[in-house]
């Protein structure tokens, strides 16, 4: 590849702009760097830390949330090491998804979607938070016998749970992947289910947020309204800033850095804010809630103490919080909260192919990369993270911002990422970002999560009775059946406890009920493709495989020794996959893409995967 100057990628930026229509209707840009292509090692280390920042955002609010609903809001050890544990695994998913999965640019990290089950399973009676463990370390039974209450037992006993149940979810993900049965439950799955699915993860996890909130709730909409007016109103912005090239040398360039890291600049902002209000005491060391004393977690001094006991390297290793429990009831909350994310990241594959201008992946590479990502999250099971891992939208997005699509890049990425982990002392700092600054973040990513999953409805007839009816009986129960029975507990009694406890769990998660009813609804409700939104979908997809650079979808260093196996073909992860074992005594001309079983592509030559244009 030739040197990389600030003139060459004008140029290329340049010439980048002579949008070709395609069949769809639709203009597209070319990219400075696509999959195939490897920047200079500067620049490789350049853009690889800015997908990182931008993955930050996301995967610092799950471990906020995870120990609170773990009983250990105020131990800043089990936040930072949960955060350490979440950002190693948020670098090893990456770099498998990249290197064996589906081999695009694609960040993988946590996923809010099962903060909904992991709350209505942390609900339960088992498991709810006593008195003793929020407030007090020891209790006195009499004056002969004291009984002491292991704060790390507190959370971890209820952290063995989430994973045992997230590696059994997980398992049946890794399956899905390998088997290729996907495909054929996609083909029920249309607009009518997936957007009251998502978009109920978000509204239900408002309350969530609130509790974060309260701390102090001037510092939570400061941090929501820079978010915002970074990324609407400053977005297309560019600041400059120093730079330097081989025949510039140093100059000046301009870059879009409010549109790029809108999430990163408010947290820094506000935690400089809350620094100056905890040193000038504005912010008091205690606050009120719920009529009891607490530690005000809007000061920034509120976790000091985690600097200090937090090792400098910290080495996240399997089980170590103990043996993991399972529940009928945890397993089946995971299960419905692995669905949904099988069917988003999905959709995220052939997002990232189209943003990154490169042909649609196969068959094969889907499958890949769902196994991917349940392999990856039965590692993050086993070591703890409390949450799987899957493929994040926002950095996907971040593409068509950057037009920076290497798979290299990528890779790097996640190594910093990972290595970002082993750091203890890096977690511990992040310990100390105050709550309200978090909980500020968190409205936003709730509220964008709601409108993703309301965007999809673009697609179906918003004229037709038949889908407003199904859409609004879907949000409608999505929202009061599991408000009710957080209100109303141990109403359901079935004579069974293990059954209770599974339907306690099922109807108390909102993206469960809302895309079940949307699920059953929509396909026993007549309704044409095209009134359903299938048509339109089929055709956004088709007209995204067109004019598109070949991509190496196969696995590197054992696709030629997998050539040389002839039954291989009828392995849906097997880059020479081409036939289904059902059908394996017929010829078909056509095999279909995973486009949610809308796409037909043409079979190509499996050497052709990395050839030219």
């Amino acid at each position: 590849m030739k040197p990389c100057t600030s003139e060459s990628m004008e140029v290329e930026e340049r010439n980048s702009r002579t949008a070709r229509p395609d069949d769809g209707g639709e203009t597209e840009e070319r990219i400075i760097y696509g999959v195939e292509d490897v920047p200079l090692p500067h620049l490789t280390v350049v853009f690889a830390l800015q997908q990182a920042i931008l993955a930050l955002g996301s995967t610092l609010s799950i471990p906020f949330i995870l120990t609170n609903q773990l009983c250990s809001s105020t131990n800043a050890d089990a936040r930072a090491q949960l955060l350490c544990i979440s950002m190693f695994m948020c670098g090893v998913a990456t770099i498998l998804q990249t290197t064996f999965g589906v081999r695009l640019g694609i960040i993988q990290g946590g996923s809010h979607n099962f903060l909904a089950p992991i709350i209505a399973m942390m609900a339960l009676e088992k498991w709810k938070c006593t008195e003793e463990e929020l407030h007090i370390d020891s209790i006195s039974v009499n004056s002969n016998y004291t009984i002491t209450i292991d704060r790390d037992e507190v959370w971890q006993r209820r952290m063995r749970e989430i994973q045992g149940n997230l590696m059994l979810a997980s398992i049946v993900q890794l399956v899905l992947g390998c088997t290729g049965l996907m495909g054929f439950f996609l083909r029920y799955i249309g607009p009518l289910t997936i957007a009251p699915t998502i978009s109920l993860i978000g509204l239900s996890l408002t309350a969530v947020a609130a509790d974060i909130n309260q701390y102090h709730w001037g510092i939570a909409m400061l941090t929501l309204t820079l978010i915002g007016l970074f990324s609407l109103y400053l977005g297309r912005v560019k600041v400059p800033i120093p730079s330097f090239s081989r025949e510039k040398k140093c100059h000046m360039t301009t870059y879009p850095i409010f549109q790029l890291m809108p999430v990163i600049l408010s947290v820094a902002l506000c935690w400089i804010l809350s620094y100056i209000l905890t040193v000038t005491d504005v912010i008091s060391p205690t606050i009120v809630i719920n009529n009891k004393n607490t530690t005000n977690l809007a000061r920034t001094d509120a976790r000091l103490d985690v600097l200090n006991t937090m090792p400098w390297f910290y080495f996240p290793y399997p089980f170590q919080f103990g043996t993991p429990t399972v529940s009928v009831a945890g397993f089946a909350g995971m299960l419905a909260a692995t669905i949904s994310s099988v069917i988003e990241s999905v959709g995220d594959y052939f997002a990232a192919a189209r943003l990154s201008n490169a042909e649609a992946p196969p068959p094969h590479a889907v499958n890949r990369g769902i196994a991917t990502e349940g392999f990856a999250s039965i590692i993050s099971g086993m070591v703890g993270a409390g949450h799987p891992t899957t493929s994040y939208s926002g950095n996907i997005g971040a593409i068509g911002i950057t037009k920076v699509a290497s798979r290299r890049v990528f890779q790097v990425a996640g190594a910093t990422l990972l290595l970002s982990g082993i750091i203890g002392k890096f977690g511990a700092v992040l310990t100390l970002i105050p709550d309200p600054i978090i909980g500020g973040t968190l409205t936003v990513v709730f509220g964008m999560v709601g409108a993703v999953g309301i965007s999809v409805l673009q697609f179906m007839d918003m004229s037709s009775t038949r889908n407003l009816t199904i859409l609004a009986l879907s949000m409608i129960l999505g929202l009061m059946v599991p408000q009710w029975l957080l209100t109303h507990p141990n109403s359901i009694n079935t004579g069974s406890e293990d059954l209770d406890q599974v339907l306690e769990v099922l109807l108390t998660t909102a993206m469960f009920v809302g895309g079940v009813i949307g699920f059953i609804l929509d396909n026993t409700v007549p309704g044409t493709k095209e009134e359903r939104g299938l048509l339109r979908w089929r055709e956004t997809l088709e007209a995204s495989q067109k004019r598109r650079k070949p991509v190496q979808y196969n696995m590197p260093f054992v696709t030629r020794i997998i050539k040389r196996i002839k039954c291989c073909v009828y392995f849906p992860i097997s880059p020479t996959f081409s036939k289904s074992p059902l059908t394996c005594c017929k010829k078909t001309k056509n095999q279909k893409a995973y486009e949610l079983d809308v796409v037909t592509t043409d079979i190509k030559p499996v050497q052709q995967n990395g050839g030219g244009t």
